[in-house]
């Protein structure tokens, strides 16, 4: 497949800017890992040999009785009963981190928050759970709620636009005024009163972030709508009889598109920022859910425990940061004013 020489040239200046390109691939990188942090982080092991058969209890629940245990229930695989049982007909191979998001560790040298130590690389949490499975698993979940989270809002944030910009007139009157009383509205204090109302969750936060994150593209989406449908190619698309959704579709909304995907890694950032500061004032994902906002407020809470910060902030600045590269290199290569070096 060909490029055209307008996207050769995007990507082109896109790599001319090694920090946003870099950060990219870093990105990817952190990503990738998230994505198999049931391997990377877990209480069960990977894959166990027991009796000539092979088994996968991460991504199978056994029961003991599998094992030659005495109950029908899940297998506690760090029981030394279970890993006696196992070692006996077998062997197990288990992830280089022995705890998942949720796991206590009863073991304990000292009362929980524990210091960073040979077993628990960052620590533990208030609660004697890894901080390295939480920040893990929590670091995923900040990006797929933001990814899903700045889709959705820029889906409707475009097709709104779209339509105030291209039809114009009392249409476009209304529905600015109308975006401007719900821009009004104090959207922290009614997302902090919904998210007390409702119970929360993963899906239930995303729909009460998207009643205002939709908001951030119209003016930009609608701006460029109002610039081209006077140009000359939109007014012969009409004048040859070309339906109004086809010309928003495939001659207006690509000039549009610019802008939107420049826009779109820093709503990304917004949306991770949101998800973190509901988590930190407890009114984000249900407890015991691997969240950075909530281990930042561990931190707060447990100041003699200085890893808990320190992990949740450097997991956080890292993120954003990163983001903020990627979007000011993507802002770059959209920027017709911006040569190649």
């Amino acid at each position: 497949m060909t490029l055209s020489p307008i996207t050769q040239r995007r990507l082109a200046q896109f790599k001319a800017n090694k920090r946003g390109f870099w950060s990219l691939w870093v990105f990817l990188g952190l990503l990738l890992v998230c994505l198999f942090a049931e391997v990377i982080a877990n209480d069960k092991p990977i894959l166990v040999k027991f009796d000539g058969a092979y088994y996968f209890p991460v991504f199978k629940a056994y029961p003991e009785t599998v094992f030659g245990g005495d109950f029908e229930t899940e297998a506690e695989y760090r029981d030394p009963y279970v890993k006696e049982l196992i070692d006996a007909k077998g062997w197990a191979v288990w992830p280089p981190v022995r705890f998942s998001y949720d796991t206590i560790n009863y073991d304990l040298p000292v009362p929980a928050p524990s210091p960073p130590d040979g077993v628990n690389l960052l620590g533990t949490d208030d609660q004697g759970r890894d901080v390295v499975a939480r920040v893990l698993y929590g670091f995923r979940i900040s990006v797929f709620f933001g990814l899903i989270l700045t889709f959705i809002s820029s889906v409707i944030g475009v097709t709104a636009g779209a339509v105030q910009g291209y039809y114009g007139g009392k249409l476009d009157l209304t529905m600015q005024r109308l975006i401007e009383i719900w821009s009004s509205l104090p959207s922290l204090y009614i997302l902090i009163i919904f998210s007390s109302i409702f119970i929360p969750g993963f899906w239930t936060l995303l729909l009460i972030l998207l009643l205002f994150s939709w908001v951030s593209l119209v003016d930009v989406v609608r701006a460029e709508f109002l610039r081209a449908r006077n140009f000359d190619y939109v007014r012969a698309a009409q004048a040859l009889g070309v339906s109004n959704p086809v010309i928003i579709r495939r001659h207006v909304l690509p000039n549009a598109m610019v802008a939107t995907v420049t826009f779109m890694p820093f709503i990304l950032t917004g949306s991770i920022t949101a998800l973190t500061s509901l988590d930190f004032l407890g009114l984000g994902l249900p407890p015991g859910s691997p969240s950075l906002g909530e281990l930042l407020a561990q931190g707060k809470n447990n100041l003699q425990a200085p890893w808990l910060g320190i992990s949740a902030f450097v997991s956080l600045a890292l993120m954003l940061t990163l983001l903020t590269f990627i979007g000011e290199a993507v802002r770059d290569a959209f920027d017709p004013r911006k040569a190649v070096l």
